[in-house]
């Protein structure tokens, strides 16, 4: 089957005295039948193009659903009265939500029923109200990230007739029970208004409380987990601004700090005092505190003060302790207190390489309760499974309370590894490595690489079951902790984006040199992958070095930077200047122009290449990974593969299905697989 030759119609593009023709910009218009026809015609050649490699995507999958354990139950969180948990059944996509108080069990939402009918469905902002009555959550039936806002009633199992459309990942209740606060997105699927809701009342009536006019900025809702104070915040890549009012009159919210350019501050509350963590004067962050009825900064005094080796990230506030997320070498941290700061201690993990995080899958917090001896969290190395840790807080106990099952898993089979990778400015750049024992490092072995390098965030060296299908075949995984993360601190993101964005790419590339040096891989044994603006850096790496990497998957990828940070109608640009850069400069134009990979792909050789895209997908336009590869076909010089494979009927994230999901999984990994010959 040949390949589909997409027509080009030439389209002129005029910035700063230069005239690019852009010969596939009519991609971008998906009510044009030819869109839809090229996009299924390339789903239909990668299809072919793999038939053979149907029999291993089956293998692959059945290895990958064997190592779920179908019928689960998550840990029991107490929040109030009850104990909230989702469980798994055999068969089943997607999760129960569930409760129980007196060990009885009462099922609040079962996706499976709310899916039906639908390719594709997510829940977000699942959120009781205080009194354990309502039931609020928002669902995505096309993977565009526009949810349907609904509320339950507990009580009698019935929806309320409330349906408010075009809502987004934020949602908290008053402490009445009856008062709910949401936010909507702009035509650009920003969210930019915060409103207040009634129970019962048509959400026609809903009250703006806030608008967020500029176009840079996204607004959000939350609360204190002391329950006190409700918190609207703005927020772009480099600047925050904070709100709050009282959660039990939630009537006019009062800022807190004017927004400063550059200056970054989270809010959080305990007793009568605010604890702010802010950058100001602060690279890596400080810990501030004030009282509650003095906010002004001439009040503000220091808990924690700035250190250049450790990076602040985040702060969770308990009745009688304080619990600090801290970054050092590489590596995530805990530092325990007491509220004032005393008595700080570190916890100490069990592993030289891991990570933990303190949010569930579906982002729903596992510590809900202010007055709590206990902090919980989830632990994971790249050899260890998922472990539900309860640490006691007084006295540092750790306590296992549920460990990720993996039938027929023996982690004492595989070794994992922090290596330091140099580059030709000097600094050293964390790779993280795992493979299965009796590697032999000449040269020989196949060697996955991953990385993503964007927005401050951190790739953890975290377990993935599905991971142990390549290890099992000989497979080395690695994650290259590039510029343009938070590994080594704040300086580690600055020194990645804006005019500085290139150190990302050429740290990619160091990785992988030194992988080779070091006898892990060889150049036609390497795969790399990357997802969204990793994507960015796959489409990067590849035109700058394409003769260094054999496989090559690019997963969603931010590959036409100048025309899609040239045009604010697409959903997130303007917001995104702070990372990438503004084309209306012309210095930002022309540094980004020298890397954008749709912008630089020319006449020669590349490697064997899938790229995915999704067609409902609001982050990267499903048009960008369309328009690279009739580029790359019309113009590279070899024979190797080249598929595109878009969902067409999923997001950013791709099918929402947990056994869906293992397929395109699966796809990929036979596509690699394939390739490097490790089939």
């Amino acid at each position: 089957m040949l390949p589909p030759i997409a027509s080009k119609r030439p389209h002129t593009i005029t910035q700063h005295g230069q005239t690019r023709i852009d010969p596939y910009f009519w991609m971008r218009y998906r009510e044009d039948p030819t869109v839809i026809q090229y996009l299924e015609a390339e789903n239909a050649y990668t299809a072919a193009s793999l038939a053979h490699t149907e029999e291993l995507q089956e293998a692959l999958y059945k290895e990958m659903r064997l190592r779920i354990k179908e019928d689960d139950s998550s840990v029991p969180v107490r929040r109030g009265a009850f104990e909230y948990y989702t469980r798994t059944e055999q068969g089943k996509q997607y999760p129960l939500y569930c409760r129980k108080q007196n060990g009885q069990e009462e099922i609040l939402l079962d996706v499976n029923a709310l899916a039906e009918g639908h390719e594709f469905c997510k829940i977000a902002n699942f959120d009781v109200s205080p009194d354990g009555r309502y039931l609020a959550f928002a669902v995505d039936y096309n993977g565009s990230e526009h949810f349907e806002l609904r509320i339950k009633d507990l009580v009698t199992g019935q929806l309320l007739p409330e349906q408010i459309e075009h809502t987004y990942y934020t949602l908290e209740w008053a402490n009445d029970s009856a008062t709910l606060f949401y936010n909507t997105l702009d035509s650009a699927s920003r969210p930019h208004r915060i409103w207040r809701h009634t129970l019962g009342a048509p959400a026609a009536q809903d009250t703006l409380i806030y608008e967020e006019t500029d176009e840079s900025y996204f607004v959000w809702v939350r609360k204190s987990r002391s329950g006190r104070f409700l918190f609207i915040y703005t927020q772009n890549n480099t600047t925050s601004e904070w709100r709050y009012t009282s959660a039990d009159q939630p009537t006019e919210f009062q800022i807190f700090a004017a927004r400063q350019p550059g200056v970054e501050y989270k809010l959080d509350h305990h007793d009568e005092r605010f604890l702010i963590l802010t950058n100001e004067n602060a690279q890596n962050f400080k810990l501030m505190e004030c009282a509650v009825a003095q906010t002004a900064k001439e009040h503000w005094s220091v808990l924690i003060p700035h250190r250049a080796e450790v990076l602040l990230d985040g702060i969770e506030v308990f009745k009688d302790y304080l619990v600090v997320l801290e970054r050092e070498g590489g590596l995530k941290q805990l530092r325990v207190s007491g509220p004032l700061g005393q008595n700080a201690r570190r916890v100490a993990f069990p592993e030289p390489v891991y990570t933990f995080w303190l949010t569930n899958w579906n982002e729903t917090e596992q510590n809900p309760e202010y007055d709590t001896p206990i902090l919980r969290f989830t632990y994971s190395s790249l050899v260890t499974p998922d472990s539900v840790i309860d640490y006691g807080l007084a006295d540092g106990s750790w306590t296992v309370r549920k460990r990720q099952e993996v039938p027929g898993y023996d982690a004492t089979q595989y070794i994992s590894e922090r290596l330091l990778a140099p580059t030709s400015d000097g600094v050293q750049v964390p790779i993280s490595i795992v493979y299965k024992r009796g590697l032999q490092k000449d040269g020989r072995a196949p060697l996955f690489l991953y990385a993503y390098g964007s927005y401050g965030a951190t790739v953890e060296p975290q377990f993935n079951t599905n991971r142990l299908s390549l290890l099992e075949r000989g497979v080395t995984f690695a994650i290259a902790h590039i510029r343009g993360g938070s590994e080594l601190g704040r300086a580690w993101y600055e020194n990645g984006k804006l005019q500085h964005k290139k150190n990302t790419f050429t740290d990619f590339i160091a990785c992988a040199e030194h992988l080779i040096a070091q006898g892990y891989t060889a150049a036609d044994k390497l795969a790399i992958m990357g997802v969204s603006a990793g994507g960015l850096l796959m489409g990067a790496v590849t035109t700058m070095r394409p003769d260094l990497f054999k496989c090559v998957i690019a997963k969603v990828p931010f590959v036409d930077v100048i025309n899609t940070m040239s045009d604010p109608s697409i959903p997130l640009t303007v917001i995104e200047w702070e990372e990438w850069g503004n084309p209306a400069k012309p210095d930002d134009f022309a540094y980004m122009l020298s890397y954008s990979p749709y912008d630089n792909v020319q006449a020669r050789e590349y490697p064997h290449l899938l790229v995915t895209g999704g067609l409902n997908d609001p982050r990267v336009a499903y048009w960008e990974p369309a328009k690279f590869v009739a580029k790359l076909r019309e113009l590279k010089t070899d024979s190797n593969r080249l598929l595109l494979k878009t969902n067409m009927g999923a997001g950013h994230a791709g099918a929402s299905g947990r056994f869906d999901y293992l397929k395109e999984i699966a796809l990929e990994y036979a596509f690699m697989l394939d390739t490097l010959g490790a089939a």
